[in-house]
């Protein structure tokens, strides 16, 4: 279902740059224009519509392309001869640049609905390499064993000996994918459940025992995640050490390249049009004054930041804020912890993301 909706957003985004009257006339046949979209995404496309499937995310799309075509800052009215579709291909080598469409080998449009993640990589990339390379997640250590051992080996171990699991490893560190997913499903609760859910009602030692390994798992989770929280937010602070280092980390974290591109998308309750600058557009109108990185307190290994930015051109301050959350891919142990970088602040009130004209 997610990757329907990709579609239908990014697809349909443009669509609405050739000047179709309505959503039934653009998917009566494929245009000439929509290159590198195959015959089976193209019915996938045209039989979600037909079935009233993700009617608001089509007609948000449709809208968000038309206005592309009519914007000054866009196509001023002129029609699209070549629009390629990215689709699920991979950015190819250090590219970071988040395009989905790429118009008349020009344009570069990023479609975004209703979501606030900047990034997903290795906590490695992040916090020691500041997102200067390698940003793959899976070639680096397990993040949790290499900054806080001794409480990701805490962690195991309550689990092991409160879920009766000897069959596993004695080290976290040795785990393997069969491992992994003895870990995984061992943890899984049953639906709508959580470790003290009906233990008013139901008698017996059993449940008693129950309620307490959840709950000395849980506390061995919020040990790790304190843990790795400080640790994080240190590596980070020491991997960009001056005002300097910390600006290009912003404009890294924000997608700010040396390619200007546009955000066509939604947010809660509006549309979302944006011109994203370069850093020399962002050089010329806005001065970095601090870049904050603190632990998170929440219940999960989180790294948060603060961007304060003055403006050059009425010299008034604005603030940026942002969290990183670390956690593993595909469930507790079950793939290697990765960084998902989260926009706090609305995406129209950060400098260098410009309102569509």
């Amino acid at each position: 279902m997610p990757r329907l909706i990709s579609e239908v957003t990014e697809i349909v985004t443009g669509l609405g740059m050739l000047g179709f009257g309505s959503l039934d006339e653009a998917l009566v046949e494929r245009p000439a224009p929509m290159v590198d979209l195959d015959d089976t995404t193209w019915e996938r496309l045209r039989e979600a519509w037909a079935g009233g499937l993700h009617r608001a995310e089509f007609h948000a799309a449709f809208l968000n392309g038309a206005a592309f075509l009519a914007a000054r800052d866009g196509l001023r009215g002129r029609m699209p001869e070549v629009i390629e579709w990215r689709g699920p291909t991979r950015s190819v080598g250090d590219d970071t640049t988040p395009v989905d469409l790429r118009v008349d080998h020009v344009f570069l449009v990023s479609c975004k609905y209703l979501s606030r993640i900047l990034g997903n990589v290795s906590p490695a990339s992040l916090f020691e390499r500041a997102l200067t390379s390698g940003t793959a997640r899976g070639r680096d250590p397990d993040w949790y064993h290499q900054v806080a051992a001794a409480e990701y080996q805490q962690l195991y171990a309550t689990v092991v000996r409160e879920k009766e699991l000897a069959d596993l490893p004695m080290r976290a560190s040795d785990l393997g994918t069969a491992d992994r997913q003895v870990l995984k499903g061992a943890l899984v609760r049953p639906a709508r459940s959580t470790p003290m859910e009906g233990a008013a009602t139901l008698l017996g030692g059993e449940v008693e025992g129950r309620v307490s390994a959840d709950g000395l798992i849980e506390a061995a989770y919020l040990e790790l995640c304190h843990a790795v929280s400080a640790a994080s937010a240190e590596r980070w602070a020491l991997a960009v050490p001056t005002l300097a280092h910390r600006r290009a980390m912003l404009w890294r974290l924000l997608r700010i390249g040396a390619a200007p591109y546009f955000v066509l998308g939604s947010q809660p309750g509006a549309s979302l049009r944006l011109r994203v600058a370069t850093p020399w557009d962002w050089q010329r109108r806005f001065e970095l004054r601090a870049f904050d990185i603190l632990p998170g307190s929440r219940s999960q290994p989180t790294v948060d930041w603060l961007a304060t930015v003055r403006s050059l051109d009425d010299r008034r301050t604005v603030q940026v804020r942002g969290h990183v959350e670390i956690r593993w891919s595909h469930g507790r142990f079950g793939g290697p912890p990765e960084a998902k970088v989260y926009l706090d602040t609305p995406h129209h009130e950060v400098p260098g993301y410009i309102p569509l004209v």
